[in-house]
Protein backbone atom coordinates (compact mmCIF):
# COMPACT_ATOMS: atom_id res chain seq x y z
CA UNK A 1 0.00 0.00 0.00
CA UNK A 2 1.32 3.43 -0.88
CA UNK A 3 1.21 6.46 1.36
CA UNK A 4 0.82 9.34 -1.07
CA UNK A 5 -0.96 12.67 -1.32
CA UNK A 6 -4.65 13.32 -1.74
CA UNK A 7 -4.87 14.16 -5.46
CA UNK A 8 -7.40 16.92 -4.72
CA UNK A 9 -5.15 18.68 -2.17
CA UNK A 10 -3.69 22.08 -3.11
CA UNK A 11 -0.34 21.90 -4.91
CA UNK A 12 -0.57 18.18 -5.64
CA UNK A 13 0.36 17.28 -9.21
CA UNK A 14 -0.23 13.94 -10.90
CA UNK A 15 2.79 12.88 -12.95
CA UNK A 16 2.33 11.15 -16.33
CA UNK A 17 2.78 7.74 -14.62
CA UNK A 18 0.01 8.56 -12.15
CA UNK A 19 2.33 9.13 -9.21
CA UNK A 20 1.61 12.17 -7.03
CA UNK A 21 3.96 14.90 -5.88
CA UNK A 22 3.30 18.17 -4.06
CA UNK A 23 4.78 21.55 -4.83
CA UNK A 24 4.50 24.39 -2.37
CA UNK A 25 5.90 27.76 -1.35
CA UNK A 26 7.97 27.79 1.81
CA UNK A 27 6.88 31.41 2.33
CA UNK A 28 3.48 30.12 3.43
CA UNK A 29 2.64 27.90 6.40
CA UNK A 30 2.69 24.15 5.97
CA UNK A 31 -0.69 23.12 4.50
CA UNK A 32 -3.15 21.18 6.62
CA UNK A 33 -3.13 17.44 6.25
CA UNK A 34 -0.32 14.93 6.28
CA UNK A 35 3.27 16.11 6.30
CA UNK A 36 5.69 15.10 3.58
CA UNK A 37 7.82 12.05 4.16
CA UNK A 38 10.54 13.41 1.89
CA UNK A 39 11.16 16.89 0.48
CA UNK A 40 13.46 18.38 -2.11
CA UNK A 41 14.18 22.01 -1.25
CA UNK A 42 15.31 24.35 -4.02
CA UNK A 43 16.85 27.37 -2.32
CA UNK A 44 19.84 29.68 -2.52
CA UNK A 45 20.67 28.98 1.12
CA UNK A 46 20.32 25.95 3.33
CA UNK A 47 16.70 25.39 4.42
CA UNK A 48 15.64 25.22 8.04
CA UNK A 49 15.54 21.81 9.68
CA UNK A 50 12.34 19.80 9.25
CA UNK A 51 11.12 16.63 10.99
CA UNK A 52 11.07 14.62 7.73
CA UNK A 53 13.86 13.51 5.45
CA UNK A 54 14.94 16.13 2.92
CA UNK A 55 17.56 17.10 0.38
CA UNK A 56 18.69 20.55 -0.59
CA UNK A 57 19.62 21.68 -4.07
CA UNK A 58 21.38 25.05 -4.04
CA UNK A 59 19.33 27.11 -6.46
CA UNK A 60 19.32 30.93 -6.26
CA UNK A 61 15.98 32.64 -6.88
CA UNK A 62 15.18 33.28 -10.58
CA UNK A 63 18.20 31.23 -11.65
CA UNK A 64 19.11 27.58 -12.25
CA UNK A 65 20.54 24.88 -9.99
CA UNK A 66 24.10 25.71 -8.96
CA UNK A 67 25.19 22.09 -9.41
CA UNK A 68 23.52 20.95 -12.61
CA UNK A 69 25.11 17.50 -12.24
CA UNK A 70 23.58 16.84 -8.82
CA UNK A 71 20.11 17.98 -9.85
CA UNK A 72 19.12 15.03 -12.11
CA UNK A 73 20.29 12.53 -9.49
CA UNK A 74 18.24 14.27 -6.78
CA UNK A 75 15.21 14.25 -9.09
CA UNK A 76 15.63 10.54 -9.78
CA UNK A 77 15.79 9.80 -6.04
CA UNK A 78 12.67 11.89 -5.44
CA UNK A 79 10.80 10.25 -8.33
CA UNK A 80 11.65 6.81 -6.99
CA UNK A 81 10.25 7.75 -3.59
CA UNK A 82 6.91 8.89 -5.06
CA UNK A 83 5.94 5.23 -5.49
CA UNK A 84 5.38 4.82 -1.74
CA UNK A 85 5.91 8.16 0.01
CA UNK A 86 4.55 11.70 0.14
CA UNK A 87 7.20 13.72 -1.71
CA UNK A 88 7.17 17.49 -1.90
CA UNK A 89 9.18 20.03 -3.86
CA UNK A 90 9.46 23.54 -2.48
CA UNK A 91 11.16 26.89 -2.92
CA UNK A 92 10.40 30.27 -1.40
CA UNK A 93 7.53 31.25 -3.71
CA UNK A 94 6.59 27.82 -5.08
CA UNK A 95 6.56 28.93 -8.74
CA UNK A 96 9.87 29.38 -10.54
CA UNK A 97 12.25 26.85 -9.06
CA UNK A 98 9.52 24.47 -7.91
CA UNK A 99 7.72 24.66 -11.25
CA UNK A 100 10.97 24.11 -13.16
CA UNK A 101 11.85 21.10 -11.02
CA UNK A 102 8.36 19.63 -11.37
CA UNK A 103 8.53 20.02 -15.16
CA UNK A 104 11.89 18.22 -15.18
CA UNK A 105 10.44 15.54 -12.91
CA UNK A 106 7.59 15.02 -15.41
CA UNK A 107 10.20 14.62 -18.18
CA UNK A 108 12.05 12.06 -16.08
CA UNK A 109 8.69 10.33 -15.60
CA UNK A 110 8.27 9.98 -19.38
CA UNK A 111 6.75 13.24 -20.64
CA UNK A 112 8.39 14.65 -23.79
CA UNK A 113 10.42 17.77 -22.93
CA UNK A 114 8.52 20.06 -25.38
CA UNK A 115 5.30 19.33 -23.43
CA UNK A 116 6.67 19.81 -19.91
CA UNK A 117 6.10 23.55 -19.45
CA UNK A 118 2.45 23.37 -20.50
CA UNK A 119 1.99 20.21 -18.40
CA UNK A 120 3.23 21.79 -15.18
CA UNK A 121 1.25 24.99 -15.80
CA UNK A 122 -1.91 22.96 -16.35
CA UNK A 123 -1.44 20.41 -13.59
CA UNK A 124 0.41 22.38 -10.89
CA UNK A 125 0.21 26.17 -11.24
CA UNK A 126 -0.40 28.44 -14.19
CA UNK A 127 2.36 30.74 -12.90
CA UNK A 128 4.94 27.93 -12.71
CA UNK A 129 8.35 28.58 -14.31
CA UNK A 130 9.25 32.25 -14.25
CA UNK A 131 12.27 33.03 -16.41
CA UNK A 132 13.42 32.41 -19.98
CA UNK A 133 16.45 30.59 -18.55
CA UNK A 134 14.20 28.22 -16.60
CA UNK A 135 12.14 27.55 -19.75
CA UNK A 136 15.32 26.74 -21.73
CA UNK A 137 16.57 24.52 -18.92
CA UNK A 138 13.37 22.44 -19.12
CA UNK A 139 13.64 22.07 -22.92
CA UNK A 140 17.27 20.95 -22.63
CA UNK A 141 16.60 18.63 -19.71
CA UNK A 142 14.93 16.03 -21.89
Amino acid sequence: MTDTWDPAAPGVMRLPSGRLVRGRPLARPLPEGPAPQFALYLLGKEPPAVPWESEWIRWPDFRLPSDKGAFPAALARALDRTTAERVEFACHGGNGRTGTALACLAILDGLPAPEALAYVRTNYARTAVETPGQKRFIKRFG
